[in-house]
This record gives structure tokens, sequence and C-alpha cells, in this order.
């Protein structure tokens, strides 16, 4: 309950509740932010890596290095996997956000 909508109300207590009330917030909504954003990142490179490697088991494929298909197929679908779920999460994150901005104030 928020209570520093509270009309009429002159108390000191409730006036330091509802201080800390907000600050708390703030800082927990700061945290779950950074928290969110720093799974982002760590989802983007680990992406990244699964295809890196993909790309070098082509490569070691298509040289002749390596003539073991599955380590090649499974390379692939991990990279496909973890490249469909980028792409999903950013589609999310641009509806959020094109949600956000049509809000009135």
């Amino acid at each position: 309950m928020d209570i520093t909508q509270l009309l009429n109300v002159s108390s000191d207590a409730v006036a330091r509740t509802a201080a800390n009330a907000s600050t708390r917030n703030t800082k927990d909504v700061d945290e779950s932010f950074s928290s969110m954003f720093q799974s982002a990142l760590s989802n983007l490179q680990e992406t990244n890596s699964l295809l890196n490697n993909w790309e070098e088991e082509e490569i070691k494929f298509s040289l002749g290095l390596t003539e073991n298909t599955h380590d090649l197929s499974i390379a692939a679908a991990k990279a496909s996997t973890a490249l469909s779920y980028t792409v999903a999460l950013r589609d999310k994150f641009l509806e959020a956000y094109k949600e956000i901005l049509q809000m009135q104030i």
C-alpha cells in the first residue's frame, strides 16, 4: 500500500516510513533492472559463442580436418536454438518498449 497518498496526515512516523519505502523501492527497481540487463548481456555472449563454435565446426568440416558430422550438427542445433531464443527476446523487448512509448502521461 502506498502511504504517500494519504491526505491530511502530519505524523513524522508516516513521513519517515513513506521516505524509507520510496528509497527502498527505487533501490529494488535499480537492482532488478541491473540484474536483468546483466542476464541479457550474458545471453548475448553465450549466443555469440555458440555461433562461433558452429562456424569453427563448419570450417573444420569443409577443410577436411574432421569427418565427424555429429559435432557439426550438434553445434548447428545449439546455435540455431540460441539464436531463435535471442531473437524472441529481442522482439519481446521491442514490443515492451513500443508499449511504454504509447503510454499516456
